[in-house]
């Protein structure tokens, strides 16, 4: 049995990815699902990603939790990647699945193109909290492409404002990706246009994590809400010794 713990994405909460988290406990599997604060029922949305990254680490003190395979989706990816610089002895192999990876010294926002953080940015000024939403017609077409309207509409439904600050923070990192003593995968879902095709997650982004494992599979970056079953899979697939 191994132990994996699902970290999230922006504007999501850990209940998003239990369809997944249940499929691998049927699989014989520990799988856990917390929620990163700013993202947790009456959380500020001036969160940062400092305390972001702390509230998982916590988490992970709290529940005694070692030898675990740390799951990061999208900007969970900024995330474990903390999270792994100050307790990598808890981790067994870190699996980043369409996310990001940074290195010291970068933001979320440093990763995408500028056009894509003139429109974050412009969607945080709408907003008095200190928090981000996508408009629907991106989620659509972007993030839930391989999905029909009514699951698209449902899902959408169930997102949370997310602090912007946490896209804006640069993270402090002793140690980048590449050269972390530990092992390391990227799920890359090839319908995934959250990123453009033109400046992908993969190779972009994967390729900064030095020696890792490739799982390819076909959905989009909501794939949990999709094809929960072809994820979850995935997941095993990139977390096997």
């Amino acid at each position: 049995m191994a132990k994996y713990v699902l970290i999230h994405g922006a504007w999501h909460t850990g209940a998003e990815l239990e369809p997944v988290a249940s499929l691998i406990r049927a699989m014989g599997h520990d799988v856990q699902t917390p929620t990163i604060k700013g993202n947790r029922p009456g959380d500020a949305k001036t969160t940062g990603l400092a305390e972001a990254i702390e509230s998982i680490i916590e988490y992970l003190e709290e529940t005694g939790a070692e030898d675990v395979i740390l799951v990061g989706h999208s900007y969970g990816g900024m995330v474990i990647t903390g999270v792994a610089d100050r307790v990598l002895h808890r981790i067994r192999r870190l699996v980043y699945w369409n996310a990001f990876v940074p290195n010291d010294g970068e933001s979320l926002l440093d990763m995408g193109l500028p056009h894509q953080r003139a429109a974050m940015e412009a969607l945080a000024a709408e907003r008095s909290d200190g928090s981000i939403i996508l408009p629907f017609p991106v989620w659509r077409e972007a993030f839930i492409n391989d999905g029909d309207l009514e699951l698209a509409q449902r899902a959408y439904n169930a997102l949370n404002p997310h602090p912007m600050q946490t896209f804006r923070d640069k993270i402090s990192l002793s140690t980048n990706p590449a050269d972390m003593q530990v092992g390391k995968s990227y799920i890359n879902c090839t319908e995934d246009i959250a990123a453009p095709h033109s400046h992908p997650w993969h190779p972009r982004l994967s390729e900064k994590l030095g020696l890792f494992r490739l799982v390819q599979i076909p959905g989009s970056h909501e794939i949990c809400f999709t094809h929960p079953d072809r994820i979850a899979q995935a997941v095993i697939d990139a977390g096997r010794d």
